[in-house]
C-alpha cells in the first residue's frame, strides 16, 4: 500500500483580498478520482470564517490534479461550505451559474515576482529603480529578465499537474510576468487559476521570495499595474456571425459597470486610470483591438465573421476568478 497525501485548498476569509491556505490529509491508496475524495473541515476562526465557540467549517472537493512536486501527492481544491452544508459568505465558486459548461474562460494572470527584503519587484536596484518599462515585455538576457526560472519552473508544475496552462510571457514591468489558462466551464477555470496560483506561490517558498498580486504595488509610479484579463464566450458568442450582436453583447455591459466593478478586484482603481492599456474605472468602452477599451473586441473575432470571444480588460490580478466569471455570465445571458 501506498500513502497517498491530499493537499486540501482552500479560500480564507480575509477582506478586501482572500488568501490561499491548506493542509495535508494522508489516505492509502487514492485513486485519484474527485468522487473517492471527502469533506474535511478545518478551524475557521483561524481564516476569519468562523467564531471561536463554532468553528468548524467544511471543505467540499471540487478539483484534483497530481501534486508535481510531492511524491504521491495530490493538489485538491475545494469549496468553503457552513457546518449545516450551506455556502459560506466567502466562497465566490457558488456564486456561478454554468452547470452546461457553456461558458468558457481563458485567465490571463499577471504578478510581480517580490523581494521581501527590498520590499520592491526583482530586477529593480537597492536605493534605486532599473531602466523604464519596454524592454521588459517578452525580453531577453539578464539585462531585461528577471525571475525567469521561476517563470519556467511554475509552468512545468502546471503541465506535470495536468491544468490547461496555454502559455506565459514577459510583461512590460520588471519583474512581472504572465501565464494564461484556458478551461472549458467558469468553475473549472475559476479552479484552475486557484491551484496555479497555488503552485507558483508554494514555488518561491524555496527561493525566499513571493508573489505579489496587488493590481499596483509599486503606486503611482509610472509602472504598469497587474491584471487577470477575462477573455469569454459562449455558443452565442461563437456563433454569432453578426457584428451587431458582438456589439449587443459589449453594450450589455454598459449599465453594469459598478456591479463588475465590485467584483473586480482590491484597489483596481489603482491601476484603471486610463493610463498604459486601459480605460480608467469611471469609463466603459469597447473596440476592436483596443487595448485601452474596457472590452476589446479581438481581432481574430472580426476576421472569423465576427464569431468568437471577448476580453474584459478591467479585472485585476487579485480578483478571484469565480467571482469575475460570475458577473460576467449573469451579463452575458442578458442578452443570449
Amino acid at each position: 500500500m501506498a500513502t497517498s497525501k491530499l493537499e486540501y485548498i482552500w479560500l480564507d476569509g480575509y477582506k478586501p483580498t482572500q488568501s490561499l491556505r491548506s493542509k495535508t490529509k494522508l489516505v492509502q491508496d487514492f485513486s485519484g478520482k474527485l468522487e473517492d475524495l471527502k469533506d474535511w473541515s478545518f478551524d475557521g476562526s483561524s481564516t476569519e470564517q468562523a467564531e471561536g465557540g463554532s468553528s468548524d467549517c467544511i471543505m467540499r472537493p471540487v478539483f484534483v490534479c497530481p501534486d508535481p512536486a510531492i511524491k504521491n501527492g495530490w493538489l485538491v481544491m475545494t469549496e468553503v461550505l457552513n457546518a449545516d452544508g450551506t455556502a459560506h459568505e466567502s466562497n465566490g465558486r457558488a456564486l456561478i451559474d454554468d452547470e452546461d459548461d457553456d461558458f468558457w474562460f481563458g485567465f490571463e494572470q499577471e504578478y510581480f515576482i517580490w523581494d521581501n527584503e527590498t520590499n520592491r519587484p526583482i530586477g529593480f536596484p537597492a536605493g534605486g529603480f532599473p531602466a523604464p518599462q519596454g524592454p521588459y515585455y517578452c525580453g531577453v538576457g539578464g539585462q531585461n529578465v528577471f525571475g525567469r526560472e521561476i517563470k519556467d519552473e511554475h509552468l512545468e508544475l502546471c503541465i506535470d499537474a495536468g491544468l490547461d496552462i496555454e502559455g506565459t510571457n514577459g510583461e512590460v514591468a520588471t519583474g512581472q510576468w504572465e501565464f494564461q489558462i484556458m478551461a472549458k466551464g467558469a468553475a473549472s477555470a475559476g479552479d484552475q487559476i486557484w491551484v496555479a496560483r497555488y503552485l507558483l506561490e508554494r514555488l518561491t517558498e524555496k527561493y525566499g521570495l513571493s508573489i505579489n498580486y496587488h493590481p499596483k504595488p509599486l503606486g503611482q509610479l509610472d509602472w504598469n499595474g497587474s491584471g487577470m484579463h477575462a477573455n469569454f464566450s459562449n455558443t452565442y458568442i461563437r456563433t454569432a456571425a453578426s457584428e451587431e450582436k458582438i456589439k449587443k453583447v459589449c453594450e450589455a455591459f454598459r449599465g453594469v459597470v459598478d456591479e463588475h466593478i465590485a467584483v473586480y478586484g482590491a484597489y483596481n482603481d489603482q491601476r484603471l486610470t486610463g493610463k498604459h492599456e486601459t480605460a480608467a474605472i469611471t469609463d466603459f468602452s469597447y473596440g476592436v483591438s483596443d487595448r485601452g477599451a474596457s472590452i476589446r473586441i479581438p481581432l481574430f473575432t472580426k476576421n472569423n465573421g465576427w464569431s468568437g470571444y471577448l476580453e474584459d480588460r478591467r479585472p485585476a490580478s487579485n480578483a478571484d476568478p469565480y467571482k469575475v466569471a460570475a458577473r460576467i455570465i449573469k451579463t452575458v445571458k442578458t442578452v443570449s
